[in-house]
């Protein structure tokens, strides 16, 4: 007999559970081998119930990871079914269109037992630093191009490495070092995890652990409904523009609300390229779908699938959003980043107060050289431009949106890769103007240090079409990618000794009528430096002088979190991952 749970015995339980995966998260962080996992935080790690449903996630964990990886995790269980696992048993795939959608996205799951018995499953999905096939990020004609798939297989059979499948990854990648590395730093964090489950279900019991996640699934799905239902019943439609590869993406959403449940169609949108990567599985685009949403409609919830219920996702077989298999799909990123943009235009009328606009992240930057004993090593960067404005909030500069990704710092950089980190500087004017500004971009200057080229590469995004405004706002400025001052072409190419790589990576859109802009605020702008003199005048149409005499208010009292401002209530959005 499983005691009934109040709300504070609830609470502390899942505090734990959540707590467990952030010992997790930390031991992967420590213990991983490349950049792209130990210093940019591509991965979420996620404790499933018996059922594999997801009810506790590390706080740090990649959002769209965490909305995709209890569905593959399922996938996964088809092939090995449960009542078939042993303790000690790790299952691994990359395949796309089981996962997250390209080959780099390791899922690894391993089940926990409370005993003889199978009580739960830990999971990771983990961004890898190679996957072999092209070095190109954008033109392959099919997935086959793009590297190793790996099908639902056994990586750890009864805790033994599966000896084959090691060397057959080994084989297949170019920095078998890294790669293996960080593989077995997720078995070494899951052995962690593995150890704290047993003291949790030591202290309640697996039927106590398995009734405590069937409560948070039914009362975090009551929170979504309740959430949705506040919403006018009726559809919505929004649309978003992409700079795609060579041709722009339209991304085109129906919103239907009825009552409680929610359903976005991306009828409308672009058909699936032949000749790009940036298409997405069906997976993608709902994780995509799901996080946006959840920011806005339940941003103080902890993540788990009880949130997803209520939710629906369709798009149609061949688009863009949901393309056929062997698609290419490497640089999907380019077309999923772009989802809230138009799922927040879509409800921007009914939810003014819940929306965000445009979000300038992220690039992806990629060194390939050779460490010092002479072995091939990526180093990854992920820099991200200025988040979108929400009501009540200017966009923060340099932010990951939809993400949440870290930099890799300049000296990690530098001690890992022939190359020297100028500067990184925030770019003026870069926020799209409103009432509430958007956040400014960055520039990162780089420049090689040896006296041989640096194989480099590139994925830029929002260069033609900019983060965008909404409900008025304008839209931030758009990227830039220059070699020696001159725009340069995506993809990969030697940056040469003497020559400075520069990106200037967009900034976030603005939202509202930038006219209606407090003037205290526009002055500690330009006094900061965000915004030029020039820009003020045009975009918020400023008066220098009157905007003088509120230059010494503007510093000497905090800008205030809530309250009202150009008619509109100042309520802080957040999204808890």
């Amino acid at each position: 007999m499983v005691p009934e749970l109040d709300p504070i015995g609830l609470q502390v339980r899942w505090s734990r559970l959540i707590t467990v995966m952030d010992e997790v998260d930390a031991a992967l962080v420590r213990t991983s081998f490349s950049t792209i996992v130990g210093e940019t935080r591509d991965f979420a790690v996620i404790l499933l119930d018996g059922q594999a449903r997801s009810v506790a996630q590390s706080q740090l964990s990649s959002p769209a990871f965490t909305c995709s990886l209890p569905f593959a995790a399922r996938y996964i269980l088809r092939v090995f079914p449960p009542a078939e696992l042993v303790s000690g048993d790790v299952l691994i795939t990359n395949d796309p269109w089981l996962t997250h959608g390209h080959l780099p996205d390791f899922i690894v799951v391993r089940p926990l037992f409370a005993g003889d018995r199978l009580a739960a499953f830990m999971a990771a999905a983990v961004h890898i630093s190679d996957i072999g096939g092209r070095l190109d990020e954008f033109e392959a004609r099919d997935v086959y191009e793009e590297g190793l798939r790996i099908p639902p297989s056994k990586l750890l059979l009864a805790g033994k490495e599966n000896e084959q499948l090691f060397r057959v990854l080994e084989a297949n990648v170019r920095v078998p070092r890294l790669v293996i590395g960080d593989v077995r730093a997720v078995v070494g964090a899951f052995q962690l995890g593995a150890e704290r489950f047993e003291e949790f279900v030591a202290d309640y019991g697996p039927q106590g652990y398995q009734a405590l996640c069937d409560e948070i699934l039914a009362r975090s799905e009551a929170a979504m409904r309740g959430a949705i239902r506040a919403i006018p019943s009726g559809r919505y439609r929004g649309e978003a523009i992409a700079d795609g590869f060579q041709e722009p993406l339209r991304i085109h959403v129906t919103v239907i609300v009825e009552g409680d449940a929610l359903h976005a169609d991306f009828t409308g949108s672009s058909p699936q390229s032949v000749t790009a990567s940036v298409n997405c599985v069906l997976n993608v685009t709902y994780a995509h779908t799901i996080y946006p949403l959840k920011c806005s409609l339940t941003p103080d919830l902890p993540n788990n699938e009880g949130l997803f219920r209520p939710i629906s996702v369709y798009a149609p077989e061949g688009s863009i959003f949901n393309a056929r298999f062997p698609a290419p799909v490497k640089a999907r990123s380019k077309s999923s980043y772009h989802i809230h943009n138009a799922i927040y235009a879509a409800l921007a009328d009914a939810l003014p107060d819940r929306v965000q606009a445009g979000s300038g992240s992220f690039w992806s930057f990629r060194c390939l050289s050779r460490d010092n004993d002479g072995q091939p090593v990526i180093t990854h960067v992920l820099p991200n431009g200025g988040k979108g404005a929400t009501p009540g909030r200017d966009g923060l500069p340099t932010i990951a949106f939809p993400g949440n990704g870290t930099i890799t710092p300049a000296e990690i950089i530098e001690s890992n890769a022939p190359l020297l980190v100028l500067r990184r500087a925030l770019r003026p004017d870069s926020g799209g103007g409103g009432v509430w500004r958007g956040g400014l971009g960055q520039e990162i200057a780089f420049r090689a240090t040896g006296a041989d080229p640096v194989q480099i590469s590139v994925r830029p995004d929002k260069i033609r079409f900019p983060a965008p405004g909404l409900l008025g706002g304008s839209p931030g400025a758009p990227g830039e990618l220059l070699l020696d001052g001159r725009p340069l072409a995506p993809g990969p190419f030697n940056l040469r000794p003497g020559s400075e790589l520069v990106l200037r990576l967009p900034g976030g859109g603005g939202l509202g009528d930038p006219r209606r802009r407090d003037p205290r605020w526009i002055a500690r702008d330009v006094a900061a430096g965000y915004v030029t003199l020039r820009a003020a005048k045009r975009v918020y149409g400023w008066d220098d002088a009157a905007g003088d005499r509120h230059h010494s208010g503007a510093h000497s009292r905090r800008r205030p979190r809530h309250g009202t401002a150009g008619g509109r209530p100042r309520n802080a959005q957040g999204g808890d991952t």
